[in-house]
């Protein structure tokens, strides 16, 4: 497979041309900044709208997911291979979704994201992952936790794409896992896909950061393109099945250099750009308590 041509294809939208002319694009309004002007509705017809697109999703992820499974089986020997053919699978699966939910999207900073680079993002909501199966270039590979194959449909699939796996409950082992990701990312002229802070916000607001994406970088020597997401967790609240049309920001910040970074300096760069986010986010997605790098 030609995927100089396949990426050209893909980042040109030419495959996004072809899905809009069926399924209209939910980039038809101008989302404001923290969501104003969003009306929140509890209405019975609003819940089963809701409940229809999360029904819509799921059946459309379980189609999606069994095509790419049948093609990336056969493809069980060249791993890397998988990686890129897991990322065709995200930009067309992350897609429909965001059609399906109907938000309006507003993307900032595009001409960022073809970039090879260490994408980080803010995660507040399930709408998160989405975007970033549809946003992130071919060539680029993941790190989550390692309970992230219990996922039905899309843990499973993860795994099968080759994607990594980290055992956050022991450190030795997750610095092990990370060391062997910098050295695949090197080797295999991969990007990186993360979320620093770990976890997902119960409430939207900035957590912490762990360190793990520096120890990429520092190793990669690979420049960092901070993902600002606006307006997911008004979206699609945590632990919630109501889905609401809240408007969403997806903003590209120019990418960080950080060769010549140096290991000793690391929790500065961290706290440097963890104040990236604050600067960027909503005061309603900006964290409470100051404090950009988690130390445990």
């Amino acid at each position: 497979m030609d995927h100089s041509l396949l990426n050209s294809l893909l980042r040109g939208r030419r495959l996004e041309s072809c899905l809009e002319a069926g399924f209209p694009s939910p980039e038809t309004e101008e989302p404001e900044e923290d969501g104003r002007g969003f009306v929140d509705e509890d209405g019975w017809a609003t819940v089963v709208v809701s409940a229809l697109r999360i029904v819509a999703c799921f059946l459309t992820m379980t189609v999606t997911t069994f095509v790419w499974a049948v093609v990336m089986i056969p493809m069980l020997p060249w791993p890397y291979e998988r990686i890129r053919q897991g990322n065709l699978y995200g930009h067309v699966t992350g897609r429909l979704m965001m059609w399906i939910l109907g938000n309006p999207i507003k993307i900032e900073g595009s001409e960022f994201s073809d970039t090879r680079a260490i994408f980080i993002c803010n995660h507040a909501s399930p709408i998160d992952i989405f975007l970033v199966m549809w946003l992130t270039p071919i060539g680029t590979v993941g790190i989550a936790k390692k309970e992230i194959i219990w996922y039905p449909l899309f843990g499973q699939l993860y795994v099968l794409a080759n994607h990594l796996r980290i055992d956050r409950s022991n450190p030795s082992a997750a610095i092990e896992s990370l060391k062997e990701a910098a050295h695949a990312i090197v080797n295999h002229n991969l990007s990186l896909i993360i979320f620093p802070e770990g976890t997902r916000s119960r409430s939207g607001r900035l957590l912490p950061f762990k360190k793990g994406f520096m120890h990429i970088a520092l190793q990669t020597q690979l420049p960092i393109v901070p993902m600002i997401f606006t307006g997911t967790h008004l979206a699609w609240r945590k632990n919630s099945l109501r889905v609401r049309p809240a408007p969403i920001t997806v903003k590209y910040l120019p990418p960080i250099e950080t060769d010549g970074w140096e290991a000793e300096n690391m929790n500065e760069y961290v706290e440097m750009i963890h104040s990236l986010y604050v600067e960027h986010l909503p005061e309603s997605q900006k964290p409470l308590i100051s404090g950009g790098a988690d130390f445990c």
